[in-house]
């Protein structure tokens, strides 16, 4: 899946393409091995607790979210604890994770949905492996406050699915090395990275690009400079070569 956006400047043409080709990506892929080596890949074999953590570990950094897990599953005996708390204990457990009263609503929410489905009532995300991809992932997103990516974490860590987790390290990353356009909302970048990533290394391309995002390809200040990856970065290309004009390349990215 390819395309451009072409832009012009007086005497000369420069071409903002989008190339998220499979030879590509497998070439960025092994480019970020060699700089971060193989990644950990953190499944915890309990599903429900890893949902649960990723729902700690939305828009906080990842110290907060150990630290707020630690406390839920100390504070709480187990999932029933937890959802049948009163939301200022909840809240005051998870209070490092950040916006405490909205994250206790949604984990109390999750919880109820995953009891609450099939005939069991206990909780469980099992029935999800059961389901297609795309299936299990409009389960999960029907609970409120859980999105695209936080379904797409358990699903592809848990169950090894064909889904593309697309953070904002991910999302910035993405955009500045052409593999989606620079307009392309969080949504919109979900569908075209799990479309082109292919999936023998979805999950690896997902954590190593998370290292590059934190180590390198920052929000403001990126060094890519110092790494063999400059060659795809156009926020490189824009800052250090010059070559970009400022109104071919957003300044948000």
């Amino acid at each position: 899946m390819q395309g451009s956006n072409t832009s012009s400047s007086p005497g000369k043409q420069i071409r903002m393409e989008i190339d998220n080709s499979e030879e590509r990506i497998r070439n960025i892929h092994q480019d970020l091995l060699d700089v971060y080596g193989e990644q950990d890949w953190h499944d915890d074999k309990d599903g429900v607790r890893q949902l649960l953590i990723t729902i700690l570990s939305q828009n906080v950094a990842d110290e907060n979210t150990a630290r707020a897990a630690e406390n839920l599953f100390n504070d709480f005996e187990d999932y029933t604890e937890i959802e049948q708390a009163s939301l200022e204990d909840l809240a005051d457990s998870i209070n490092p994770a950040g916006l405490p009263q909205t994250k206790a609503e949604r984990i109390q929410r999750t919880l109820k949905a995953l009891r609450e489905h099939g005939d069991t009532e206990d909780y469980s995300v099992d029935f999800l492996g059961e389901m297609e991809d795309s299936e299990a992932q409009d389960w999960l997103e029907q609970i409120k406050g859980i999105g695209p990516k936080t379904a797409s974490v358990l699903l592809n860590f848990h169950f090894d699915a064909d889904v593309m987790p697309v953070d904002t390290h991910v999302e910035r990353i993405s955009k500045r090395f052409r593999l989606i356009p620079f307009s392309a909302s969080n949504e919109k970048a979900h569908e075209l990275l799990n479309e082109a990533v292919p999936h023998d290394i979805k999950n690896s391309f997902h954590m190593l690009i998370i290292e590059h995002g934190k180590n390198n390809c920052t929000a403001r200040n990126p060094t890519c400079g110092e790494t063999k990856l400059k060659k795809y970065c156009s926020y490189h290309e824009k800052v250090i070569e010059g070559n970009l004009n400022s109104e071919e390349y957003p300044e948000e990215a």
